[in-house]
């Protein structure tokens, strides 16, 4: 019969993630270990730290496929309770709210490589289409972000009179358009083109400015203004 797996507890104490992280900080940890910690323990023949490896391997080591996993997708895996699931979901949700507050710290949108970091810690892996709008005042800082709509997996509407009426209250003068391609790519489609034309005739007549469209995945985007389309 297969002999257990040494356990946690009985490793060299600076082996082990807590102690390893007390003593040398989160940064000398590797994926698997902090997902272990927030593991706590794992299974009868399996280590904490061998059952995160194991999720993370089915994920192909990508922490932002991990975030899109749900309770239930992690439920499978032995060792894995709803405790335990909700705490890995509940750690990468921070850490992604805290890169986006990281890029609103930095909000001023002067190109755009700057709106992209602010856009695709909001929506750049999701699994479904979003349609955001970020509102600029007139030294090009973000004064606010938001939601515009939601689709499926291939494709959002945006609600111009939203979009302006949005714009009118908050006396912004120019916005930041953005939707997300779960597909993965960033080629805008003949819909996506006449979207933005639509909109941006409609910021001319109203004198609010169009800066940009981008097209936001989970590692690069389309930028309409740089490829002159705006």
């Amino acid at each position: 019969m297969e002999t257990d797996k040494i356990k946690i507890k009985h490793w060299a104490e600076d082996d082990r993630p807590r102690e390893k992280l007390r003593g040398k900080g989160p940064s000398a940890l590797s994926d698997a270990e902090l997902i272990a910690i927030l593991l706590g323990s794992g299974s009868r023949n399996e280590t904490a730290v061998d059952l995160a490896k194991r999720i993370l391997q089915s994920v192909k080591n990508n922490l932002n496929e991990l975030g899109r996993l749900s309770v239930e997708d992690l439920l499978p895996f032995k060792g894995i309770g709803e405790a335990k699931a909700i705490s890995i979901i509940t750690a990468l949700e921070l850490g992604k709210r805290r890169r986006l507050s990281e890029a609103l710290e930095r909000k001023k949108v002067t190109s755009s490589t700057e709106a992209f970091e602010v856009l695709q810690p909001l929506i750049g892996d999701l699994p479904h289409e979003e349609f955001w709008v970020l509102f600029l005042n007139s030294s090009n800082h973000v004064r606010s972000s938001k939601s515009i709509s939601r689709g499926g997996l291939t494709g959002t509407m945006a609600d111009l009179r939203m979009i302006f009426k949005e714009a009118l209250m908050l006396n912004s003068p120019a916005v930041v358009l953005a939707h997300n391609h779960p597909s993965g790519s960033v080629r805008p489609s003949p819909q996506d083109k006449s979207l933005t034309r639509k909109i941006a005739a409609a910021g001319n007549i109203m004198d609010i400015k169009i800066i940009d469209h981008l097209i936001i995945t989970e590692h690069q985007y389309f930028s309409f203004a740089d490829e002159g389309l705006l």
